[in-house]
């Protein structure tokens, strides 16, 4: 479960524009190993679906082009306020279970890196990628969604931070010594939640920088998740770095994950999130 009762903010934070951190396409291709499982992941906050209700027009006919949808956590979201969804996920198993997950539903799914997909061109209202724009490649992924939008459409990119770094946090606290002696790396600057926020600017920047596109407007909704010891365990098993661990030490820090939350926490874990939405039309051509 998650609360909705959060703080909302408009940032202005395109400072970052010369990081673009490396999404090894091999590190994202990883998800397929834990398919069965991503449906652990909170959904996103209502918040995010009535901002594109308001600024983009999200609603019953709204034509969405989803980019990396996994199994469903945006998805079902917008096929819930009507929208048609044309959905590319390269994953062959997240597919599937997007699939089941949203049959009956007006979606077309197609298996393919979002790089190489066949689209039509000028065919969209919206394009909106959850939690998964950072796996497209920057020099090619800007152009196109610009291609596939009609004018005056919209992209909607946004990230949910499993861990707000301007927040308390007791569990990563607790966590983090156990981290520091079993995996390090986990720790280093380069994979903590700021420099990814940073390279969601640079991201952005690039959007802003675009010939086809207007400004990018940034807002940020802070919220915290309540998840009991199972749930919170198969939330860290979904995390990309986590995924790429050797088996015995990922299955020994998830056993870890879950004794700290059982033991120490009494069985619920509240953690601080947030949410980054970026938005920017599609100009006249």
């Amino acid at each position: 479960m998650m609360a909705e009762a959060f703080e909302r903010a408009r940032v202005d934070d395109h400072d970052g524009e010369d990081l673009i951190l490396d999404r090894a396409p091999e590190l994202a291709s990883q998800f397929e190993r834990i398919a069965a499982d991503y449906d652990s992941r909170p959904g996103y906050p209502a918040w995010v679906f009535d901002v594109l209700a308001d600024q983009c027009g999200l609603g019953p006919g709204t034509r969405v082009l989803e980019i990396g949808p996994g199994t469903g956590q945006a998805t079902l979201a917008m096929l819930e306020r009507g929208a048609h969804v044309t959905a590319v996920e390269p994953g062959a198993a997240l597919a599937r279970r997007l699939a089941e997950r949203a049959a009956g539903q007006e979606i077309t799914i197609f298996v393919s890196p979002f790089e190489e997909a066949d689209l039509p061109e000028a065919s969209f209202d919206l394009v909106a990628s959850a939690t998964a724009f950072h796996w497209i490649d920057p020099s090619v992924g800007v152009a196109r969604c610009a291609r596939t939008l009609r004018d005056r459409g919209w992209l909607a990119l946004w990230w949910t931070i499993w861990g707000d770094p301007d927040r308390r946090d007791p569990f990563r606290d607790a966590l983090e010594p156990l981290l520091r002696g079993k995996a390090p790396h986990l720790l280093d600057e380069e994979a903590g939640p700021r420099a990814y926020i940073r390279d969601l600017a640079a991201r952005a920047a690039k959007v802003e920088h675009s010939p086809e596109f207007g400004p990018v407007t940034t807002e940020v909704l802070r919220w915290e998740g309540h998840h009991d010891p199972a749930t919170l365990r198969s939330i860290f098993a979904t995390f990309a770095a986590w995924i790429a661990l050797p088996d015995p030490l990922r299955r020994d820090l998830l056993d870890d994950v879950e004794r700290l939350a059982r033991e120490d926490f009494a069985g619920t874990v509240d953690r601080p999130y947030q949410t980054r939405l970026y938005l920017a039309q599609r100009l006249a051509r």
